[in-house]
């Protein structure tokens, strides 16, 4: 695929003229990785190249450019099962001076997840091969996508985010209120729905 493939694919969850050659070329050569790792391993259910571009990389990336608009920020942020490395790696490629964190418990996600940062050369990030819930850290940022366990999980993300830190996750929009309640503490902004999507939502609060 292209890189100007990639952007025209991009192009409804970030505007194309955010989208330098830099990031396009690393996201080409995750791609890459994703999809020769995929094919021995189950990283991602999605199997077609153009689909993990929008499902995964826009997603992604429509969160990044959401949280930090001008791509540019030096906080810490930790991403809780990152499986894969969406949203997490995405937006480290948006917002390349954050400090970031990569939780995640299955080791050979992790061995992924240190290969595509080693080939992107990517500074500041580390990856745990742990539970969230024993990460001694806590951050500005602390994102989360959908899963499973997400009424496990969410208070955990809300423990390691520091005080007037941002927690931002995506999740189907039947699940809004159920994050209220989860964490009424938390000063929730307005779901944003996710570009072509029918009920993804981008929902972040402040602690």
């Amino acid at each position: 695929m292209t890189p100007e493939r990639i952007a025209e694919l991009l192009a409804p969850f970030i505007p194309s003229r955010l989208l330098g050659s830099k990031h396009l070329t690393s996201i080409k050569t995750y791609l890459d990785l994703l999809l020769k790792w995929n094919s021995k391993m189950n990283l991602t259910a999605v199997r077609d190249p153009e689909e993990i571009i929008t499902r995964h990389f826009g997603e992604s990336l429509f969160a990044a450019h959401q949280l930090f608009p001008d791509g540019d920020s030096t906080q810490s942020a930790i991403d809780i099962g990152s499986g894969p490395g969406f949203p997490g790696l995405p937006i480290k490629l948006w917002a390349e001076r954050l400090d970031f964190t990569l939780v995640e418990s299955n080791h050979r996600k992790a061995t992924f997840l240190r290969e595509v940062v080693r080939t992107l050369e990517l500074k500041s990030v580390s990856v745990r091969t742990e539970r969230a819930e024993r990460i001694p850290a806590h951050a500005d940022l602390v994102t989360l996508r959908a899963v499973e366990t997400f009424e496990r999980v969410l208070p955990i993300a809300h423990s390691l985010t520091k005080p007037k830190g941002r927690i931002a996750i995506l999740i189907g929009s039947v699940q809004v209120e159920q994050a209220r309640a989860l964490l009424p503490e938390v000063k929730w902004q307005f779901p944003v729905a996710v570009p072509n999507s029918r009920s993804r939502v981008l929902l972040t609060g402040t602690k």
